[in-house]
């Protein structure tokens, strides 16, 4: 669909609808085209009220872009991204908060800590939102966010609401089982108690040890690809705690440059836009070290980052 094909005066919302509205240059990665249609709702009501009238359109929901490739020829239908209404966060018990969907996931480490809940630390290492966080499972420093996940609460296609707990999203390593369509509102997590000192300087850790070791101020998403699953390396002698960015090494990419994208030298399963590259730059490069690990090793890499929208032909 193109902007022309979308009638959005007549549609009755209270937030903010713009047609071919920049995607790409506001990413993390500062690259790729523009939405159709993007719609930012105001509130829950006003999303379930705009899902009802556009029952037909392709919808794509969207984070803080934090991990997502956005290709050059744009976002065909309507592009959703939810706003600070999305992102409150509130102290259910004493060691459960819940928190929405557009909280962005350090944020809900700090309201942890701040509570004295231990155990939502590894939070503050993954870059984007909790929505994101529950679509794809996500995790850091040997956490997940089914570790912590008591339920999440989504919205379908249609505007009816579902709250489903963990294993009824049958999680797994960057995995999770959401039915197509559905948005993230909001998530319940659980941690323990503990001192909010000791908590604040596990954080601080956490911080330091992804700055050492990621190129956190360049241009770029979280780890490119997923590390491959134990019984994936069986089958070629390689150990079982071969990481992706060891197998990106192993075929010669860690600086790898495609256009203006390059593999980090830093930490080889990063990918960073030097400077004027385009989405098609980053998702070529992207593909150049798959086939080479598949050539060399037979393990298909899986990516991490999410690729979307049509490509600039």
């Amino acid at each position: 669909m193109r902007p022309n094909e979308f009638h959005s005066p007549s549609l009755n919302v209270r937030g903010r609808l713009n047609e071919n509205a920049p995607l790409g240059q506001v990413g993390w990665f500062r690259a790729g085209g523009a939405a159709d249609l993007l719609f930012r709702p105001a509130d829950r009501d006003d999303l379930q009220d705009f899902l009802v009238q556009e029952a037909v359109a392709p919808v794509t929901v969207l984070g803080v872009l934090s991990n997502t490739i956005i290709r050059d020829g744009g976002v065909e239908g309507i592009t959703m991204r939810l706003g600070r209404e999305f992102a409150d966060m509130t102290q259910i018990e004493e060691n459960l908060v819940r928190v929405g969907s557009a909280a962005l996931d350090v944020n809900a480490a700090e309201f942890a800590a701040t509570a004295g809940i231990a155990g939502l630390e590894f939070l503050c290492g993954i870059p984007g939102s909790i929505g994101g966080a529950l679509m794809m499972n996500a995790g850091a420093y040997g956490r997940e966010i089914k570790d912590v996940l008591v339920e999440a609460t989504f919205m379908d296609r249609s505007g009816n609401l579902h709250t489903v707990t963990p294993d009824q999203l049958h999680m797994s390593y960057r995995h999770a089982d959401i039915p197509q369509g559905w948005i993230a509102l909001e998530a319940l997590l659980r941690g323990e108690r503990g001192n909010t000192a000791d908590i604040t300087a596990h954080m601080t850790d956490i911080r330091t040890r992804r700055a050492a070791t990621q190129p956190i101020r360049s241009q770029t998403g979280g780890s490119t690809f997923a590390n491959p699953l134990p019984q994936e390396l069986e089958a070629t002698g390689l150990p079982e705690t071969t990481k992706a960015w060891q197998l990106v090494d192993r075929v010669g990419g860690r600086g790898l440059i495609i256009g203006g994208a390059q593999m980090s030298e830093m930490h080889a399963n990063f990918m960073i836009n030097t400077g004027g590259a385009k989405a098609a730059d980053l998702e070529n490069l992207g593909e150049e070290i798959r086939r080479r690990v598949l050539d060399q090793t037979g393990i298909t890499l899986r990516w991490e980052i999410r690729r979307i929208g049509r490509s600039a032909s």
